[in-house]
């Protein structure tokens, strides 16, 4: 199993380079509803995910420094997909859309693939 390297994962720091760009670099300059509205909802699971689950870490409930699991992948969706699509247009002046849902899973599938994909073995001689 390999040890999870929370904030130093690439996905993790690509995402957020990808974020920080779009929002303060791209957005100021250039038009298009898709970097207005999902381009960031993409990035949510790889750029918040390891963040969450490493204060699951620290506050002990979760045992493993491994990476992120396709049912945690899952289960944060699910939750954030009901947080910020239906009870967030509730209480703040936002809507709910599902295209950004699509896009919460379509990150979360890419992230997650990488992030499950298999331990690479050590080369051996003859």
């Amino acid at each position: 199993m390999r040890t999870y390297r929370w904030f130093a994962d690439p996905v993790f720091i690509g995402a957020c380079l990808l974020y920080a760009a779009n929002r303060w670099l791209v957005l100021p300059r250039v038009g298009g509803s898709f970097l207005h509205g999902q381009f960031n909802d993409l990035l949510l699971i790889p750029a918040a995910l390891p963040g969450v689950l490493w204060l699951q870490r620290l506050f002990g409930l979760r045992h493993e420094d491994r990476p992120p699991l396709w049912s945690e992948i899952g289960t944060h969706l699910v939750v954030w997909s009901i947080l910020f699509e239906v009870v967030g247009p509730k209480v703040l002046p936002v809507h709910g859309d599902v295209r950004d849902v699509l896009a919460y899973a379509v990150g979360g599938l890419a992230s997650g693939f990488w992030w499950n994909r298999p331990a690479e073995q050590p080369m051996t001689c003859g």
